[in-house]
């Protein structure tokens, strides 16, 4: 019997069973595994799919939705990957078209490296702000951070949520909701006896993860990434939108290291929503 094309290969939903095939998938492009944020992006989101008919996948998508019940003010796809064996064949292009026509009406936003953003402006994406991945171990040092943090509590987690969709422009409860079991550390910065800023660390192979970072301002950012690094042994990883100059000059004087640029793209709207001046860095690019 002939195998199938790939361009007549089905796309499929993803379930949180297909986590082993993602991660292979993952590896396969030469990225690490991590299977941690594949779990929370298949629980948290939606995954799409294409089965290789030899095992495993074709390639593979999570697109985030945000906002009330069954119509998203807006959806962020992410971990858009295609096996190198059937690379370089449009099965990207074909997985991004059907994600656009599924999503319909909903706004969409996700991060490009240099290498996708060709076709993401093919497909209509347009660039509107960019982010910098900075990695490696904090140094502390300079003047003590100026705003008190401490661990987040069960109680705040209301605060959190409603200081999250002021910030980010629309409601992200199923993700942000997930932070408590999904991060090793969830902190806030205070004012008194009101949240001014939240920050969480997650494990990802052998870094911690600095995001989501909500911020009232850049030092209030620098409190919380302080009280983060203080609290783990690991190197750390962050992605901070490259219009927060005084925070990547700070985190590079302390130790972290510029390592990739990726472009902040948009369909169907001209900006992102909410404000990016308290919006220092994603939970992970994936998600938005």
């Amino acid at each position: 019997m002939p195998t199938p094309s790939v361009a007549a290969l089905p796309i499929r939903r993803l379930t949180p069973r297909d986590l082993t095939d993602c991660a292979d998938l993952s590896e396969d492009r030469g990225w690490p595994r991590e299977e941690h944020k594949w779990r929370l992006l298949l629980t948290a989101g939606k995954g799409y799919g294409i089965d290789d008919p030899g095992g495993g996948l074709v390639a593979a998508c999570v697109i985030t939705e945000y906002g009330p019940g069954e119509r998203p003010d807006l959806s962020a796809i992410g971990m858009v990957l295609v096996a190198e064996r059937h690379a370089r064949q449009g099965v990207g292009r074909r997985l991004m078209r059907h994600i656009v026509s599924a999503t319909g009406t909903t706004p969409l936003t996700l991060y490009a490296t240099p290498n996708g953003r060709p076709l993401y402006e093919e497909l209509g994406f347009k660039t509107t702000a960019r982010s910098e991945m900075l990695t490696g171990p904090f140094a502390p040092g300079g003047p003590e951070p100026r705003v008190a943090t401490r661990a987040a509590a069960a109680e705040d987690l209301g605060s959190i949520l409603r200081l999250d969709a002021e910030v980010f422009g629309t409601d992200r409860t199923p993700l942000i909701a997930r932070l408590p079991a999904f991060s090793d550390q969830l902190r806030v910065a205070v004012d008194g006896d009101r949240i001014v800023g939240y920050a969480a660390a997650w494990p990802n192979m052998d870094t911690q993860v600095v995001g989501p970072l909500i911020a009232r301002d850049t030092e209030t950012a620098k409190s919380l990434i302080t009280s983060l690094a203080g609290r783990t042994d690991r190197p750390l990883r962050t992605d901070i939108d490259i219009r927060h100059e005084e925070l990547l000059a700070w985190a590079k004087e302390r130790g972290l290291a510029s390592v990739a640029m990726n472009s902040v793209m948009t369909y169907g709207i001209a900006e992102l929503p909410g404000d990016w001046t308290r919006r220092f860095a994603p939970l992970t690019v994936a998600a938005g």
